[in-house]
């Protein structure tokens, strides 16, 4: 009887671990994006009154600077260089990897 009842649980377990993995995964990529993108912006790729690249931006800004924020309160800025991406993208490895062992099993 309980048998019966593991196979699903198992299943459901599985799927919602990797419903988080793709969830963090996509988080990351925009981390990189945003950063990326903000080099690009800041070395003066961006054409003049572009639509999608202001968008774009923002909406990464808007995604990803609430995250970065955190890191920037503990870590200053090294010269020109704000090193809160790469501490960001580190701890949610980190966690990324902690919260899917965990819910995998």
């Amino acid at each position: 009887m309980s048998w019966a009842l593991a196979v699903p649980l198992a299943t459901v377990r599985h799927d919602i671990a990797r419903y988080l993995d793709a969830l963090f995964t996509v988080y990351f990529i925009l981390i990189i994006a945003y950063v990326v993108m903000s080099i690009l912006f800041s070395a003066g790729v961006r054409p003049p009154y572009s639509r999608w690249s202001n968008a774009a931006l923002t909406f990464l800004r808007d995604v990803v600077e609430p995250y970065l924020r955190i890191f920037r309160r503990f870590l200053p800025m090294v010269g020109p260089f704000d090193l809160s991406p790469m501490l960001g993208t580190i701890v949610l490895v980190i966690v990324w990897r902690i919260v899917v062992g965990i819910v995998d099993g």
